[in-house]
């Protein structure tokens, strides 16, 4: 079992940057991919960023490429999206997400980010 908390949102203006942290519970971080996804109001929830267990490999959507980094501490149980240039069309839920190879699939609470143009 892991447990995810989210901490880092709130209100920015247009073209402003912020760090999003997700804390893990448990001695098994180091043996999850680890993912940020966002929900919109009104729209499902997509894909942002990820990053494999060694934090070697990254994977981003298109529309965040270059102006986000996802990272992880595995020493701290903690991965880390950095948002920069921030757009009004960033607004939305982001959560993260734990997924391991036997398909065990965990999720935060979410956290708040809201961009004012």
């Amino acid at each position: 079992q892991v447990q995810l908390v989210e901490s880092g949102g709130g209100l920015v203006q247009a073209g402003g940057s912020l760090r999003l942290s997700c804390a893990a519970s448990g001695r098994t971080f180091s043996t999850y991919a680890m993912g940020w996804f966002r929900q919109a109001p009104g729209q499902g929830r997509d894909f942002v960023a990820a990053i494999s267990r060694s934090g070697w490999t990254t994977y981003y959507v298109d529309s965040v490429k270059g102006r986000f980094t996802i990272s992880r501490n595995n020493a701290k149980n903690t991965v880390y999206l950095q948002m920069n240039r921030l757009a009004s069309e960033d607004t939305a839920v982001y959560y993260c997400n734990a997924n391991s190879d036997s398909g065990s699939d965990y999720w935060g609470q979410g956290t708040q980010v809201t961009v004012s143009s």
